[in-house]
């Protein structure tokens, strides 16, 4: 396994007490895999990529690259696995620094890393500008210089540049609009089949996550509820939590928003969390039992696992509808071979 992730808590300290943003999540990605990890805003997923790369520390858990604890390194002896695993940002512009040109963008993890002189990265900048769809003169402009499409397109060409085995990709095309998004989405693919790549592919857009990813997690108030393939989503999405982001999604034939799994609350505060299942103050099918302990894990199928008191290993524990044969999928499905990308 390329990445495993074992119970990694992260910690934030407030003026209002202590916010746990990661609560024992456990993970892995596998060499060339595209997992994609969904849910609301503020459930944590920004946080668990962001301590992936060690932007920020963790308070406890292991992220193990090739076998190897990241968490304890520090300074000369982490740098080396810095290069292994990259971050692709959601803001192209934030992300950059306006003072650097894109070439010297570029260049700077170049240097960091020792790899090659001036004239060898030099033509490794424009070959690596060359592979994401920019033109050779755009080296020399500023961040503010370029459109949304290029910025990201440079982005992603600097987290290349040192070839990481992994990018964790945080929300990558949320700040894109449609049009941008697809020549994105169909880019990183592209990239992912020429280079062996594996991506951490972090979105709430269930439609670009189906489109990529070879696995989808489900993460709820800082923790993982589902994970399954993706080909299981639309039909056998075994979470209530799950269940609810897949009808908010507008249907292709009405463009409307499903209510079948209606809420009955509001996102709980993070301050405040509730006890035993974290989501049986929204859940339509929540019971004592939810209220008293918190679920573990369980295996419903081969590569399929949730945590919810309804299932038993392997079969529900009460009568939960399952089949959504009658789902409209939105036009965005996995079933797309290459997302269409319309002009400008």
């Amino acid at each position: 396994m390329l990445l495993d992730v074992d119970a990694l808590c992260v910690r934030y300290p407030t003026r209002r007490g202590t916010l746990t943003a990661v609560d024992h999540v456990s993970l892995d990605v596998a060499r060339g895999e595209t997992v994609g990890l969904v849910g609301e805003s503020g459930c944590g997923k920004s946080s668990l990529g962001r301590a992936l790369v060690r932007l920020v520390d963790a308070d406890s858990g292991a992220v193990r690259l090739d076998g190897t604890d990241i968490v304890p390194l520090e300074g000369r002896r982490l740098l080396p696995w810095r290069k292994r695993m990259q971050m692709v940002f959601q803001d192209p512009l934030s992300a950059l620094d306006p003072r650097k040109s894109v070439r010297k963008t570029l260049s700077l993890p170049l240097e960091l890393h020792q790899m090659g002189n001036r004239a060898e990265r030099r033509e490794r900048i424009d070959a690596l500008l060359e592979q994401v769809g920019l033109a050779p003169q755009l080296a020399d402009r500023l961040p503010h210089e370029l459109s949304g499409g290029q910025r990201q397109r440079a982005n992603i060409a600097r987290a290349l540049s040192i070839d990481p085995d992994i990018l964790i990709c945080d929300e990558p095309v949320s700040a894109l609009d449609v049009s941008l998004q697809a020549q994105v989405l169909n880019l990183l693919g592209d990239l992912q089949r020429q280079r062996g790549m594996a991506y951490l592919f972090i979105s709430h857009d269930l439609a670009a996550v189906g489109y990529l990813a070879d696995r989808i997690a489900v993460m709820y108030l800082g923790r993982i509820v589902e994970v399954l393939p993706r080909g299981e989503l639309w039909r056998h999405a075994a979470h209530p939590y799950t269940r609810l982001l897949l009808d908010s999604i507008p249907s292709r034939a009405t463009r409307s928003i499903t209510t079948a799994s209606t809420t009955v609350a509001e996102l709980p505060s993070p301050y405040d969390l509730p006890r035993g299942c974290r989501f049986r103050t929204r859940c339509p099918h929540a019971m004592p039992e939810c209220a008293a302990t918190d679920p573990a894990a369980v295996t419903l199928s081969a590569g399929h696992t949730v945590a919810c008191h309804l299932y038993r290993e392997g079969v529900p524990a009460r009568t939960v509808a399952l089949d959504f044969s009658d789902r409209v999928r939105p036009s965005h499905t996995h079933s797309i071979e290459r997302i269409e990308e319309q002009p400008n």
